[in-house]
């Protein structure tokens, strides 16, 4: 592909990108995935130099731009290379024109920079929260020691290591072995704020695709009960074999529907001797892995994530037994989902206590610890750990 041709490719997929955006469709890695699929002729090296464009265009228009073009072309703005892919070839985009719109530079829409700079986040640090994120993984210890001849230990993560950026991490032997998990340092953190050991009953209520449940199955060495839910079909259907490559024979898994948890969880209420809730949230704190996720959310969207964690928080806290833990987790710098959230449980849970745990990254913040991509150099987190009374 000429430049030409790469930042036309470019322009064809952000269009794409902000059209899904606004409509609640497919992801940014979903929509390039499928375009280069269709498109066999584009190399390795011209697959990488689009998808570099695509994503430094996200991360420099903090509000959804009006379209691919203009936001090329606030990027071409700062970097002439680009600028002359613009050259009105067959395959290339049209020249500039001299009064044509730019995409507005930003970190994110101006609502959402209120709502973070509220919530105590400082303006010097939300550049950090669009930056590209490392490679990180958790090794298994259900595994042997996995050779990582080019990896670095993470210092807050016990069981983390960084890769270098790019590496292919499913051609790697450890991770065919199920040695390691691709798991950023932050959310490696936040899990240890739920005690867990060898023969504890656990419950990891919105476990997804399963990272948390997995490093919790390590943790307790395979030995206990380990129960682990989602209202997500898709989601949930990728544990069973992340889990069976880890070696965690443990894990149990149960598919809710909505509004009829409690019905199917009756088996366990008051048992668990904890629970995770690892609750759906804005994604504030990954604006550095989806970076076009600040262009999904507003306001009437927030709520709605707002009263669905207050219904999992309430739905965890019914299946905690007395004296248990319930850890509350988002990946979210807002204090509507963090701080705020734990307060209102706490205020509708009578005999309910917080107890702020100790982790080797973070900062205090309210009743329980806050993690930064500034301060901590890992996604951004919010992290409770609730006591049930005895």
């Amino acid at each position: 592909m000429t430049p030409g041709a790469r930042v036309e490719a470019a322009i064809e997929l952000l269009d794409g990108i902000i059209t899904a955006a606004r409509e609640g469709g497919a992801a940014a890695d979903t929509l390039i995935a499928r375009y280069f699929g269709t498109r066999r002729y584009a190399g390795s090296k011209d697959r990488r130099a689009v998808r570099e464009l695509v994503y430094s265009a996200i991360r420099l228009a903090g509000e959804p731009p009006a379209s691919g073009r203009a936001a090329m072309l606030a990027l071409a703005d700062r970097d002439p290379a680009i600028a002359a892919g613009f050259d009105g070839s067959p395959h290339g985009p049209a020249p500039i024109g001299q009064h044509e719109a730019r995409a507005e530079p930003g970190i994110a829409p101006v609502w959402l920079v209120e709502a973070l700079t509220t919530s105590g986040v400082p303006v010097t640090s939300l550049p950090a929260l669009v930056e590209r994120a490392p490679l990180d993984v958790r090794v298994n210890t259900l595994k042997p020691v996995p050779d990582l001849p080019d990896a670095t230990p993470l210092p807050a993560a016990p069981h983390g290591w960084r890769l270098p950026s790019g590496t292919n991490i499913e051609t790697l032997p450890a991770w065919r072995d199920g040695a390691i998990e691709v798991q950023d340092e932050g959310s490696q953190v936040v899990g240890l704020a739920l005690p867990a050991a060898p023969g504890d009953v656990i419950v990891d209520l919105c476990a997804g695709a399963g990272g948390k449940t997995l490093a919790l199955a390590a943790r307790m060495d395979n030995r206990g009960t380990l129960l682990a839910c989602d209202t997500d079909r898709a989601r949930l259907s990728r544990l069973r074999p992340r889990a069976e490559r880890a070696g965690a024979t443990i894990i149990e898994t149960k598919l809710l529907d909505p509004g009829r948890e409690a019905a199917a969880l009756a088996d366990w209420l008051a048992w668990a001797d904890g629970v995770l809730v690892d609750a759906p949230c804005s994604g504030t704190g990954t604006w550095r892995r989806n970076p076009e996720a600040r262009w999904r959310l507003d306001p009437a969207r927030l709520n709605r994530l707002i009263d669905t964690q207050a219904h999992v928080l309430t739905l965890g806290a019914s299946l905690v037994r007395p004296g248990g833990n319930l850890v509350y987790i988002v990946c979210s710098l807002l204090d509507a989902e963090g701080r705020d959230q734990v307060d209102r449980f706490l205020a509708n849970h009578p005999g309910w206590t917080v107890d702020v745990p100790t982790l080797p990254a973070g900062q205090t913040h309210g009743g329980g610890i806050r993690l930064d991509p500034a301060s901590a150099g890992t996604d951004g987190f919010f992290v409770a750990r609730l006591i049930a009374p005895c």
